[in-house]
Protein backbone atom coordinates (compact mmCIF):
# COMPACT_ATOMS: atom_id res chain seq x y z
CA UNK A 1 0.00 0.00 0.00
CA UNK A 2 1.19 3.50 -0.26
CA UNK A 3 2.67 5.26 2.69
CA UNK A 4 0.31 8.24 3.47
CA UNK A 5 1.93 11.73 3.65
CA UNK A 6 -1.74 13.40 5.20
CA UNK A 7 -4.02 12.36 7.60
CA UNK A 8 -7.37 14.09 8.87
CA UNK A 9 -9.07 13.38 12.25
CA UNK A 10 -12.41 12.57 12.68
CA UNK A 11 -14.49 12.73 15.82
CA UNK A 12 -18.33 11.95 16.66
CA UNK A 13 -19.46 12.05 19.97
CA UNK A 14 -22.62 10.93 21.04
CA UNK A 15 -24.78 9.13 23.76
CA UNK A 16 -26.96 10.20 26.37
CA UNK A 17 -24.30 9.63 29.05
CA UNK A 18 -22.05 12.60 29.28
CA UNK A 19 -18.96 12.40 27.81
CA UNK A 20 -19.78 9.98 24.75
CA UNK A 21 -18.03 10.00 21.79
CA UNK A 22 -18.36 8.38 17.84
CA UNK A 23 -14.78 9.11 16.20
CA UNK A 24 -12.49 8.49 13.48
CA UNK A 25 -9.11 9.71 12.37
CA UNK A 26 -8.72 9.52 8.33
CA UNK A 27 -5.87 9.18 6.02
CA UNK A 28 -5.39 12.36 3.38
CA UNK A 29 -5.23 10.09 0.70
CA UNK A 30 -8.88 9.48 1.40
CA UNK A 31 -10.03 12.60 1.22
CA UNK A 32 -10.65 14.65 -2.32
CA UNK A 33 -8.07 17.47 -1.68
CA UNK A 34 -5.84 15.63 0.69
CA UNK A 35 -5.73 18.20 3.69
CA UNK A 36 -6.75 16.65 7.07
CA UNK A 37 -9.90 17.01 8.73
CA UNK A 38 -10.79 15.97 12.22
CA UNK A 39 -14.51 16.14 13.54
CA UNK A 40 -16.12 15.93 17.04
CA UNK A 41 -19.37 15.69 17.44
CA UNK A 42 -20.03 16.08 21.14
CA UNK A 43 -22.26 14.50 23.80
CA UNK A 44 -22.23 16.26 26.93
CA UNK A 45 -24.40 17.42 30.13
CA UNK A 46 -23.40 20.77 29.19
CA UNK A 47 -25.81 21.49 25.83
CA UNK A 48 -24.64 25.10 25.42
CA UNK A 49 -21.03 25.62 24.46
CA UNK A 50 -18.85 28.58 22.58
CA UNK A 51 -15.99 28.62 20.69
CA UNK A 52 -12.44 31.00 22.39
CA UNK A 53 -9.44 32.28 21.41
CA UNK A 54 -6.19 31.43 23.67
CA UNK A 55 -3.21 33.24 23.82
CA UNK A 56 -1.86 31.74 26.99
CA UNK A 57 0.75 28.94 25.95
CA UNK A 58 3.55 27.93 23.30
CA UNK A 59 0.96 28.04 20.88
CA UNK A 60 -2.37 30.47 20.39
CA UNK A 61 -4.81 27.92 19.49
CA UNK A 62 -9.13 27.95 19.34
CA UNK A 63 -10.86 25.73 21.40
CA UNK A 64 -14.37 24.26 21.80
CA UNK A 65 -15.46 25.32 25.79
CA UNK A 66 -18.47 24.51 27.99
CA UNK A 67 -20.68 28.01 28.14
CA UNK A 68 -20.28 28.49 31.65
CA UNK A 69 -16.89 27.79 31.35
CA UNK A 70 -16.26 31.98 31.93
CA UNK A 71 -12.20 31.00 31.61
CA UNK A 72 -11.61 28.44 29.13
CA UNK A 73 -10.25 25.85 31.94
CA UNK A 74 -11.32 23.35 29.71
CA UNK A 75 -11.08 22.41 26.25
CA UNK A 76 -13.07 19.50 24.19
CA UNK A 77 -11.76 19.72 20.56
CA UNK A 78 -9.52 22.36 19.51
CA UNK A 79 -6.53 23.39 17.05
CA UNK A 80 -3.29 25.69 17.72
CA UNK A 81 -1.04 27.81 15.60
CA UNK A 82 1.42 24.83 14.82
CA UNK A 83 -1.12 23.08 13.02
CA UNK A 84 -1.71 20.30 15.77
CA UNK A 85 -5.13 19.85 16.37
CA UNK A 86 -6.71 17.14 18.83
CA UNK A 87 -10.27 15.55 20.05
CA UNK A 88 -11.39 12.59 22.21
CA UNK A 89 -13.72 10.26 22.59
CA UNK A 90 -14.68 9.11 26.12
CA UNK A 91 -13.97 5.20 26.58
CA UNK A 92 -15.48 3.20 29.45
CA UNK A 93 -13.31 -0.34 28.85
CA UNK A 94 -9.87 0.94 29.92
CA UNK A 95 -9.90 2.23 33.58
CA UNK A 96 -12.32 -0.58 34.70
CA UNK A 97 -10.30 -1.98 37.56
CA UNK A 98 -9.00 1.61 38.44
CA UNK A 99 -9.34 2.92 42.21
CA UNK A 100 -7.61 6.31 41.65
CA UNK A 101 -9.82 9.07 42.83
CA UNK A 102 -8.22 11.57 39.60
CA UNK A 103 -10.36 11.31 37.07
CA UNK A 104 -12.61 13.31 34.65
CA UNK A 105 -9.36 15.77 33.26
CA UNK A 106 -10.32 15.04 29.53
CA UNK A 107 -10.44 18.70 28.72
CA UNK A 108 -7.88 20.24 31.07
CA UNK A 109 -5.42 17.46 29.29
CA UNK A 110 -6.61 18.63 25.81
CA UNK A 111 -6.17 22.32 26.06
CA UNK A 112 -2.47 21.66 27.79
CA UNK A 113 -1.49 19.74 24.46
CA UNK A 114 -3.26 22.58 22.37
CA UNK A 115 -1.15 25.46 24.50
CA UNK A 116 2.29 23.19 24.18
CA UNK A 117 2.57 20.08 21.53
CA UNK A 118 3.22 21.04 17.58
CA UNK A 119 3.08 17.56 16.32
CA UNK A 120 1.94 13.89 17.29
CA UNK A 121 5.42 12.99 18.46
CA UNK A 122 5.26 15.88 21.13
CA UNK A 123 1.82 14.61 22.13
CA UNK A 124 3.49 11.24 22.90
CA UNK A 125 6.12 12.86 24.29
CA UNK A 126 3.46 14.91 27.05
CA UNK A 127 1.82 11.80 27.69
CA UNK A 128 4.57 9.69 28.47
CA UNK A 129 6.03 12.41 30.73
CA UNK A 130 2.84 13.96 32.26
CA UNK A 131 2.54 13.12 36.03
CA UNK A 132 0.58 9.58 36.59
CA UNK A 133 -2.45 9.01 36.98
CA UNK A 134 -3.67 11.13 34.63
CA UNK A 135 -7.04 11.14 35.57
CA UNK A 136 -8.47 10.38 31.83
CA UNK A 137 -10.27 7.28 30.27
CA UNK A 138 -10.12 8.06 26.32
CA UNK A 139 -9.49 8.10 23.04
CA UNK A 140 -7.35 10.93 22.14
CA UNK A 141 -7.03 11.31 17.90
CA UNK A 142 -4.22 14.00 16.78
CA UNK A 143 -2.84 14.99 13.60
CA UNK A 144 -0.30 17.48 12.97
CA UNK A 145 1.50 19.91 9.50
CA UNK A 146 3.55 16.68 8.67
CA UNK A 147 0.54 14.99 8.17
CA UNK A 148 0.56 12.31 11.13
CA UNK A 149 -2.22 11.22 12.85
CA UNK A 150 -2.85 8.58 15.43
CA UNK A 151 -5.32 7.37 18.64
CA UNK A 152 -3.51 7.70 21.46
CA UNK A 153 -5.89 5.23 23.68
CA UNK A 154 -5.18 6.55 27.35
CA UNK A 155 -5.75 4.98 31.23
CA UNK A 156 -5.19 6.28 33.85
CA UNK A 157 -1.11 5.05 33.79
CA UNK A 158 -0.88 3.80 30.32
CA UNK A 159 -1.42 4.38 26.76
CA UNK A 160 -1.31 2.71 23.48
CA UNK A 161 -0.68 4.51 19.81
CA UNK A 162 -2.66 3.39 16.67
CA UNK A 163 -0.75 5.23 13.61
CA UNK A 164 -3.41 5.67 11.12
CA UNK A 165 -0.33 5.65 8.76
CA UNK A 166 0.06 2.06 9.14
CA UNK A 167 -1.61 0.51 6.01
CA UNK A 168 -1.50 -2.88 8.93
CA UNK A 169 -3.29 -0.94 11.52
CA UNK A 170 -5.76 1.55 9.34
CA UNK A 171 -5.90 -0.55 5.40
CA UNK A 172 -8.21 1.72 4.45
CA UNK A 173 -6.81 5.02 5.17
CA UNK A 174 -8.82 5.48 8.63
CA UNK A 175 -9.53 4.48 11.96
CA UNK A 176 -12.67 4.59 14.18
CA UNK A 177 -13.42 4.38 17.70
CA UNK A 178 -16.50 5.66 19.92
CA UNK A 179 -16.64 4.73 23.50
CA UNK A 180 -14.55 1.59 23.76
CA UNK A 181 -10.94 0.99 23.25
CA UNK A 182 -9.30 -1.99 21.48
CA UNK A 183 -6.85 -2.97 24.07
CA UNK A 184 -9.34 -2.47 27.36
CA UNK A 185 -12.21 -4.44 28.50
CA UNK A 186 -14.18 -5.71 26.05
CA UNK A 187 -17.14 -6.77 28.40
CA UNK A 188 -17.64 -3.19 28.77
CA UNK A 189 -17.73 -2.18 25.27
CA UNK A 190 -20.04 1.04 24.70
CA UNK A 191 -21.31 2.90 20.93
CA UNK A 192 -21.03 -0.83 19.30
CA UNK A 193 -24.24 0.43 17.35
CA UNK A 194 -22.91 4.11 16.44
CA UNK A 195 -19.19 2.17 15.50
CA UNK A 196 -21.31 -0.05 13.02
CA UNK A 197 -23.01 3.02 11.60
CA UNK A 198 -20.37 5.13 11.47
CA UNK A 199 -18.21 2.19 10.19
CA UNK A 200 -20.62 1.30 7.00
CA UNK A 201 -21.09 5.01 5.78
CA UNK A 202 -16.95 5.51 5.79
CA UNK A 203 -16.66 2.66 3.55
CA UNK A 204 -18.81 3.53 1.05
CA UNK A 205 -17.95 7.22 1.38
CA UNK A 206 -13.85 6.08 1.22
CA UNK A 207 -14.53 3.32 -2.22
CA UNK A 208 -16.84 6.09 -3.53
CA UNK A 209 -13.68 8.83 -2.76
CA UNK A 210 -16.40 11.39 -1.25
CA UNK A 211 -15.21 11.68 2.26
CA UNK A 212 -15.60 15.16 2.28
CA UNK A 213 -15.83 18.00 4.85
CA UNK A 214 -20.19 17.94 3.82
CA UNK A 215 -19.91 14.54 4.29
CA UNK A 216 -18.33 14.79 7.80
CA UNK A 217 -20.75 17.72 8.88
CA UNK A 218 -24.05 16.39 6.88
CA UNK A 219 -23.92 12.67 6.39
CA UNK A 220 -22.40 12.02 9.70
CA UNK A 221 -23.27 15.06 11.96
CA UNK A 222 -27.12 14.50 10.72
CA UNK A 223 -27.08 10.92 10.21
CA UNK A 224 -30.24 9.07 10.73
CA UNK A 225 -29.63 5.84 10.46
CA UNK A 226 -28.99 2.68 12.88
CA UNK A 227 -27.13 -0.01 11.93
CA UNK A 228 -28.92 -2.54 13.98
CA UNK A 229 -32.17 -1.83 12.52
CA UNK A 230 -31.08 -1.05 9.37
CA UNK A 231 -33.39 1.79 9.43
CA UNK A 232 -32.07 5.06 7.43
CA UNK A 233 -34.95 7.40 8.48
CA UNK A 234 -33.44 10.50 5.92
CA UNK A 235 -34.38 7.11 3.19
CA UNK A 236 -38.08 7.37 4.20
CA UNK A 237 -39.91 10.65 5.26
CA UNK A 238 -43.13 11.63 6.70
CA UNK A 239 -45.21 13.66 4.56
CA UNK A 240 -46.37 15.74 7.59
CA UNK A 241 -44.83 18.38 9.31
CA UNK A 242 -45.20 17.74 12.31
CA UNK A 243 -45.63 14.68 15.40
CA UNK A 244 -43.72 11.40 13.45
CA UNK A 245 -41.77 10.72 16.36
CA UNK A 246 -38.73 7.73 16.25
CA UNK A 247 -36.76 6.58 18.70
CA UNK A 248 -33.18 8.40 18.21
CA UNK A 249 -30.86 6.91 21.03
CA UNK A 250 -28.55 5.38 18.99
CA UNK A 251 -28.14 7.76 16.29
CA UNK A 252 -25.11 9.51 15.78
CA UNK A 253 -27.03 13.15 16.71
CA UNK A 254 -29.61 12.86 19.62
CA UNK A 255 -30.93 14.57 22.38
CA UNK A 256 -27.03 14.96 24.26
CA UNK A 257 -25.34 16.49 21.42
CA UNK A 258 -24.43 19.67 22.16
CA UNK A 259 -21.63 20.27 18.95
CA UNK A 260 -20.00 19.14 16.68
CA UNK A 261 -16.24 20.20 15.47
CA UNK A 262 -14.20 19.48 12.28
CA UNK A 263 -11.07 20.87 12.18
CA UNK A 264 -9.71 21.35 8.35
CA UNK A 265 -5.85 21.00 8.30
CA UNK A 266 -3.25 22.09 5.95
CA UNK A 267 -1.54 21.03 2.96
CA UNK A 268 2.64 20.62 3.89
CA UNK A 269 4.01 23.76 3.07
CA UNK A 270 1.17 25.92 3.77
CA UNK A 271 0.25 28.53 6.35
CA UNK A 272 -0.75 26.20 9.64
CA UNK A 273 -1.98 29.14 10.78
CA UNK A 274 -5.00 28.76 8.60
CA UNK A 275 -5.91 25.61 10.13
CA UNK A 276 -9.72 25.41 9.86
CA UNK A 277 -12.02 24.92 12.29
CA UNK A 278 -15.64 24.38 11.82
CA UNK A 279 -17.67 24.69 14.48
CA UNK A 280 -21.92 23.64 14.80
CA UNK A 281 -23.24 24.95 18.08
CA UNK A 282 -25.96 22.73 19.08
CA UNK A 283 -28.63 19.73 18.15
CA UNK A 284 -26.93 20.00 14.54
CA UNK A 285 -30.14 19.68 12.91
CA UNK A 286 -30.89 23.26 14.54
CA UNK A 287 -27.64 24.48 13.49
CA UNK A 288 -24.94 25.50 10.95
CA UNK A 289 -21.78 24.95 10.87
CA UNK A 290 -18.94 28.53 10.72
CA UNK A 291 -15.09 28.33 10.28
CA UNK A 292 -12.85 30.12 12.35
CA UNK A 293 -8.96 30.22 12.27
CA UNK A 294 -5.84 31.01 14.54
CA UNK A 295 -4.58 33.55 11.80
CA UNK A 296 -7.73 35.30 12.22
CA UNK A 297 -6.54 36.65 15.90
CA UNK A 298 -8.57 36.68 18.99
CA UNK A 299 -11.79 38.81 17.29
CA UNK A 300 -14.02 35.78 16.15
CA UNK A 301 -17.58 35.72 14.76
CA UNK A 302 -20.31 37.23 17.54
CA UNK A 303 -22.35 33.85 16.83
CA UNK A 304 -19.43 31.77 18.47
CA UNK A 305 -18.79 33.92 21.56
CA UNK A 306 -19.70 33.67 24.92
CA UNK A 307 -21.56 36.57 26.26
CA UNK A 308 -22.45 37.90 29.17
CA UNK A 309 -23.94 34.84 30.36
CA UNK A 310 -21.46 32.73 28.71
CA UNK A 311 -23.74 31.09 26.22
CA UNK A 312 -23.23 32.04 22.45
CA UNK A 313 -25.63 33.65 20.25
CA UNK A 314 -25.74 30.45 17.89
CA UNK A 315 -25.95 28.13 20.69
CA UNK A 316 -29.03 30.16 21.85
CA UNK A 317 -30.62 29.96 18.75
CA UNK A 318 -29.98 26.43 18.51
CA UNK A 319 -31.26 25.62 21.51
CA UNK A 320 -34.63 27.41 21.32
CA UNK A 321 -35.01 24.87 17.88
CA UNK A 322 -34.33 22.03 19.35
CA UNK A 323 -37.09 22.47 21.86
CA UNK A 324 -39.35 21.60 18.86
CA UNK A 325 -37.59 18.35 18.33
CA UNK A 326 -38.26 16.59 21.42
CA UNK A 327 -41.88 16.73 22.35
CA UNK A 328 -42.68 13.86 24.26
CA UNK A 329 -42.49 14.31 28.23
CA UNK A 330 -41.25 11.85 30.76
CA UNK A 331 -38.29 10.35 31.85
CA UNK A 332 -37.28 8.63 27.88
CA UNK A 333 -38.14 11.92 26.57
CA UNK A 334 -34.59 12.01 25.50
CA UNK A 335 -35.21 8.67 23.39
CA UNK A 336 -37.78 10.13 20.99
CA UNK A 337 -37.40 12.95 18.61
CA UNK A 338 -40.18 14.61 15.91
CA UNK A 339 -38.33 13.61 12.92
CA UNK A 340 -41.11 15.43 10.39
CA UNK A 341 -39.83 18.51 12.28
CA UNK A 342 -36.28 18.35 11.17
CA UNK A 343 -36.69 16.82 7.99
CA UNK A 344 -40.29 15.71 5.66
CA UNK A 345 -40.97 15.46 2.37
CA UNK A 346 -42.43 19.05 2.06
CA UNK A 347 -38.88 20.36 2.75
CA UNK A 348 -40.30 22.71 4.94
CA UNK A 349 -38.18 21.19 8.31
CA UNK A 350 -35.40 22.79 10.45
CA UNK A 351 -32.62 21.43 8.68
CA UNK A 352 -34.01 21.39 5.47
CA UNK A 353 -34.17 24.93 5.90
CA UNK A 354 -30.83 25.99 7.22
CA UNK A 355 -29.06 23.79 5.06
CA UNK A 356 -28.93 26.15 2.05
CA UNK A 357 -26.98 28.63 4.77
CA UNK A 358 -24.45 26.42 5.59
CA UNK A 359 -23.65 25.26 1.87
CA UNK A 360 -23.24 28.54 0.16
CA UNK A 361 -21.22 29.38 4.03
CA UNK A 362 -19.14 26.49 3.01
CA UNK A 363 -18.47 27.39 -0.65
CA UNK A 364 -17.24 30.85 0.48
CA UNK A 365 -15.03 29.86 2.77
CA UNK A 366 -13.60 27.28 0.14
CA UNK A 367 -12.95 30.59 -1.97
CA UNK A 368 -11.38 32.45 0.70
CA UNK A 369 -9.24 29.67 1.60
CA UNK A 370 -7.97 29.14 -1.72
CA UNK A 371 -6.81 32.89 -2.03
CA UNK A 372 -5.12 32.78 1.28
CA UNK A 373 -3.57 30.24 1.06
CA UNK A 374 -1.78 31.41 -2.13
CA UNK A 375 -1.15 35.21 -0.79
CA UNK A 376 -0.74 36.78 2.06
CA UNK A 377 -3.40 36.95 5.03
CA UNK A 378 -3.81 38.78 7.73
CA UNK A 379 -6.32 38.96 10.57
CA UNK A 380 -8.81 42.20 9.21
CA UNK A 381 -9.34 40.38 5.70
CA UNK A 382 -10.52 37.13 8.20
CA UNK A 383 -12.80 39.76 10.56
CA UNK A 384 -14.38 40.80 7.27
CA UNK A 385 -14.93 37.72 6.46
CA UNK A 386 -16.44 36.80 9.99
CA UNK A 387 -18.98 39.99 9.54
CA UNK A 388 -20.27 38.26 6.25
CA UNK A 389 -20.99 35.11 8.55
CA UNK A 390 -22.81 37.06 11.30
CA UNK A 391 -24.88 38.46 8.74
CA UNK A 392 -25.73 35.31 6.77
CA UNK A 393 -26.17 33.13 9.76
CA UNK A 394 -28.65 36.07 11.42
CA UNK A 395 -30.70 36.06 7.37
CA UNK A 396 -30.63 32.12 7.44
CA UNK A 397 -32.26 32.04 11.05
CA UNK A 398 -35.36 34.47 10.04
CA UNK A 399 -36.29 31.47 7.43
CA UNK A 400 -36.80 29.65 9.93
CA UNK A 401 -38.95 31.33 11.64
Amino acid sequence: MQSMTRSFVILLCTVVAAGACTTAIVSGKATADGRPLLLKHRDSDFLENKVMYFSDGRYDYIGLVNAGDSEGKEVWAGCNSAGFAIMNSASYNLNTRDTSKVKDREGLLMKEALKTCASVDDFETFLTLAKKPLGVEANFGVIDRQGNGAYFETGQFTFRKFDVNDPVVAPFGYLIRTNFSYIGDREHDMGVVRYNTTTALFLKASLAGKITLPFLLQDISRCTRNAFTEVDWSKNLPIEESNHIVDCQDFIPRSSTCASVVVQGVKAGENPALTTMWTVLGLPFCSVALPVWVAGGKNLPNALVGDASGKAPQSTRAFELRKKCFPVKGRVSQNYIDLAVIMNQKGTGIWQRLRPAENEIMATAERNLELWHSSAINARTVEEFYHWLDQRVVAAYEMVK
